[in-house]
């Protein structure tokens, strides 16, 4: 089958022209061509159609074929560029494809141009998938593909820039959390393919009370909306009691009329709240209340927050609980997938209470991250880190120990004189540690958090993106940093296998991932058939309950010696074999 072909061709002579033409035809390309031979003209043609390669002499009278590039170049179009003349000076060539031609061809040996075309042609075509698909990325990074509506993350990007925004005007601003009653009866009884059938229809009702970009899908069945022109209690009031008339009237899916109910919370800037993480815990607390009392629509009031409390005793006592040694580190290994064998651990924190007994990180990590603690906190890990790190390489058992670093953390200029005066005092090497972010820390002050991340680089450790796809401009930031790999968000990993939109995150993000030369680590991984499926996709590693949940060091030990996994690893653990 011959391929169509749309060629421009910069020369002085029609006979050269025809000559490649002709060479074209005999490859199987079926050509449509242009000849031009000023810039006037070259600038012409590139702005009336759309060609598929340019062919170029090098010299000629009024023109030349680096200005032919550069023409190219500035229009900012992505097609390949090929200078066929005669014989060129070495130091012409080299000129030539530093600026950014694609290959050479001498006129004398135009048999190279068939196979020139195709395999430019196919790294162009390749060039454009990937655009396409990162693009494809981005925009599921930012909108649930269910109901086309704004996902929790371009949600509270957005509520960001609007309290930013009231901050001068000293406007307020209202928020809305809304979460369906009972609505698992529905996927249990109907099926899901219903129960998705019903969302979308939630989030049109929603967009027809308050509008398009006010309304956003936090997952599952709860809903977000944003009231920025509303100015008072009672006109969220209004306009809350208006949505829950909206959602009053069955659903009608393949004619079965569906009746569903909802709970309201509200929240209003700035009485409740002067940054997202505050208005939205405020307007959740209002919609639990509303969910427990049955009453429909819950305004935020500060008394509803029984948590508060316990939330500022507990911040009271963790600065004690890290001088009192109440607090351990466990960790859970991560998994080569082609090897099978353990190549590093995620140190996660533990609070061993002495009355509240174990309390996980997310009842406190992320509280003191809001507190000057996070950066004693960190420190105690990074010591606590290297120093189980040490005692395993002494046993024979070479892994790096992964550590996450907040917001705080990056933005504080003194991060990697800590870690380094950490490292020297152990004895420890810079490749012992690998350093997660987020990229919401690195969006809090991109050139600050910048300065730290390369710094830190520098050293010599090793750099992961966590929660990767959860949010902001993913693929942005990752050219920008010199980072070794990118762990997915978990929620994408435990939903891939029963939902289409996660896989094709998944699968997008590791090849996008390889591309960039940059390992791919799934969390999350809670099942073997998740395990085979990245396998599949060819993941590089793994972590998740399906290998091992987060263990004390004992417990970790048992494991490596126990498992097929830790069985696998390269070094003989002395001593406890």
């Amino acid at each position: 089958m011959r391929h169509s072909l749309q060629v421009l061709i910069v020369s002085d002579s029609q006979r050269d022209a025809e000559l490649i033409i002709h060479k074209l035809c005999l490859d199987g390309y079926e050509v449509t061509f242009h000849r031009v031979n000023t810039s006037e003209r070259m600038s012409a043609a590139l702005d009336q159609e759309s060609w598929d390669i340019v062919f170029s002499d090098f010299m000629m009278l009024r023109f030349s074929g680096l200005a032919a590039l550069n023409l190219l170049k500035e229009k900012g179009l992505d097609v390949p560029f090929i200078i066929v003349s005669t014989k060129m000076g070495e130091e012409a060539a080299v000129e030539a494809m530093k600026a950014g031609a694609n290959d050479f061809i001498t006129k004398e040996n135009l048999a190279r141009l068939g196979p020139a075309v195709k395999r430019e042609l196919e790294e162009v075509a390749l060039r454009r998938d990937h655009q396409q698909a990162g693009k494809m990325v981005e925009h599921m990074a930012s909108y649930d593909t269910l109901t086309g509506l704004p996902n929790r993350f371009a949600f509270q990007d957005h509520l960001k820039q609007m309290i930013s925004e009231r901050e001068q005007d000293k406007k307020s601003l209202g928020l809305l959390i809304i979460d369906l009653d009972h609505f698992n009866e529905i996927n249990d009884t109907l099926g899901n393919q219903y129960g998705d059938m019903i969302l979308q229809q939630v989030g049109n009702r929603l967009r027809d009370v308050v509008g398009q970009d006010s309304v956003a899908r936090f997952g599952g069945d709860e809903f977000a909306v944003l009231l920025s022109k509303v100015a008072s209690k009672e006109e969220i009031h209004r306009v809350s009691n208006k949505i829950l008339k909206a959602l009053e009237a069955p659903f009608i899916v393949e004619q079965i009329p569906i009746a569903v109910e909802a709970s309201l919370g509200a929240a209003v800037y700035p009485d409740h709240g002067t940054e997202p993480n505050s208005l939205l815990q405020a307007a959740d607390i209002a919609m639990h209340l509303s969910k427990k009392t049955g009453c429909g629509y819950s305004l935020y009031a500060h008394e509803m927050d029984t948590s508060s409390e316990r939330r500022l005793t507990l911040m009271g006592e963790l600065r004690q609980a890290i001088e009192h040694g109440e607090l351990m580190l466990h960790y859970q290994p991560k998994i080569d997938m082609k090897k099978g064998q353990i190549v590093g651990v995620e140190a996660l924190a533990r609070w061993n209470h002495p009355r509240h007994g174990m309390i996980l990180p997310d009842q406190f990590i992320a509280a003191a991250e809001q507190t000057t603690l996070i950066k004693p906190l960190t420190q105690w890990v990074l010591n606590e880190a290297l120093r189980q790190c040490r005692a395993w390489r002494q046993m024979g058992l070479m892994i790096p120990v992964a550590v996450n670093l907040s917001a705080r953390n990056l933005l504080d200029p003194q991060l990697s004189e800590q870690i380094e005066a950490l490292l020297r005092n152990h004895g420890a090497a810079p490749d012992w540690l690998q350093l997660e972010i987020t990229e919401s820390a690195i969006v809090a002050d991109p050139k600050r958090a910048m300065e730290n991340v390369t710094e830190l680089i520098r050293m010599g450790m090793g750099l992961s993106i966590d929660d990767f796809g959860a949010g902001y401009s993913s693929w942005v930031y990752l050219r920008k940093l010199p980072v070794d790999e990118i762990k997915i968000d978990r929620s994408f990993v435990m939903g891939m296998m029963a939902n289409r939109e996660d896989m094709a995150i998944v699968r997008s993000t590791v090849d996008l991932a390889h591309n960039l030369g940059l390992k791919v680590v799934a969390e999350g991984v809670e099942t073997k058939e998740i395990w085979d499926q990245l396998v599949a996709l060819v993941c590089d590693a793994a972590q998740g309950d399906y290998i091992s949940p987060p263990l004390p060091p004992d417990g970790f030990i048992n494991w490596v010696k126990e498992s097929a996994w830790g069985v696998k690893h390269a070094w003989v653990i002395r001593g406890v074999a």
